[in-house]
C-alpha cells in the first residue's frame, strides 16, 4: 500500500502530472480540473453537442494528426482556448484544444487506464455523478491542474518552472469533492480540504481576485473569468473516449 495513493478513502486529490502518477495506479476514474481555462471551455463545447480533442501543448505532430482527422484547431479561427469564444460553437464541431495543463493532463491520465473526465465549477455535480457511475465503487482521483511558474506561452512551451497550485483549480476540485461527499463518499484529507474551501468561499469573488483571474482580466478577458465562476449551470459530463472528450 502506497501512502501517496491516499488509501482508505473513496475520493482522493493530488496536483498536476505528479498527481496523475500518484493516483493513477489506484483510482478507477481521474477527473482533470483546469478551470482557467481548458475544463471550462470543454464544458461549453460539449454542452452544445460538440467534442474536444485534447492536444498536448506545442505538439506539432498532434496538431497535424487532428487536422488530418478533420478537427478544427483552436486558435486558428474564431474558436480558441478562451471560454467566451465557444459560447455559440455549432453542434457537432470537433475542436482540437491545445493546452499546457488540462489537455496534457488528459493524455497522461488516459495512459493510466483510468476513465478520464474533465471537470470544472460549471459542471461539478454532473461530473461527480458520472464519476460515481464509472467508478462502480472504486476510488476516484481528482487532479487539479495548477499552473507552472515561468511557463512561456508565446515561446516554444518547453521551458517552465515548478507547479503553482492555484485558487481556481482548488475550488473546482473542491466543488466536485463536495458533490461526491454529498453522495456518501469518503474524502481523503486533501480532498476534504478542497471541499471545505469551496463550500466556505465566495467562489465568484475568489476567481475575480486570484492571480489567474487578475491576469486574464488585465489581458481584457474578464468575461472568461465570469463564465468559469458559474457553479453547476451545466449538465455536461465530458468523458474521454477514443481520444475525444464528449458529454455522456
Amino acid at each position: 500500500m502506497d501512502t501517496w495513493e491516499q488509501p482508505g478513502r473513496d475520493v482522493r486529490l493530488e496536483w498536476g502530472g505528479e498527481g496523475v502518477a500518484a493516483l493513477g495506479r489506484a483510482c478507477a476514474v481521474l477527473v482533470v480540473v483546469d478551470v482557467l481555462s481548458f475544463s471550462t471551455t470543454t464544458d461549453l463545447v460539449t454542452a452544445r453537442g460538440g467534442r474536444v480533442l485534447p492536444v498536448r501543448w506545442r505538439d506539432e505532430r498532434g496538431i497535424a494528426e487532428a487536422r488530418a482527422a478533420g478537427a478544427t484547431i483552436a486558435g486558428e479561427g474564431e474558436w480558441t482556448l478562451r471560454p467566451s469564444s465557444v459560447r455559440e460553437i455549432p453542434t457537432g464541431t470537433v475542436l482540437a484544444l491545445p493546452s499546457p495543463n488540462g489537455a496534457t493532463l488528459c493524455a497522461a491520465a488516459a495512459a493510466t487506464g483510468a476513465h478520464v473526465l474533465a471537470g470544472c465549477l460549471r459542471n461539478a455535480s454532473a461530473v461527480a455523478a458520472k464519476a460515481l457511475e464509472l467508478a462502480d465503487g472504486r476510488p476516484i482521483g481528482l487532479i487539479p491542474g495548477g499552473e507552472r511558474w515561468g511557463i512561456d506561452l508565446l515561446g516554444d512551451g518547453r521551458e517552465s518552472g515548478p507547479l503553482r497550485p492555484c485558487v481556481e483549480d482548488q475550488l473546482g476540485a473542491g466543488a466536485i469533492a463536495a458533490a461526491l461527499a454529498g453522495q456518501g463518499r469518503t474524502l481523503s484529507a486533501e480532498a476534504a480540504l478542497a471541499a471545505a474551501a469551496c463550500t466556505a468561499a465566495d467562489v465568484a469573488e475568489a476567481l475575480r481576485t486570484c492571480s489567474s483571474g487578475r491576469e486574464l482580466a488585465a489581458a481584457g478577458h474578464p468575461d472568461d473569468v465570469a463564465l468559469a465562476a458559474e457553479e453547476n449551470v451545466s449538465t455536461a459530463a465530458p468523458v474521454l473516449r477514443a481520444g475525444l472528450l464528449e458529454a455522456r
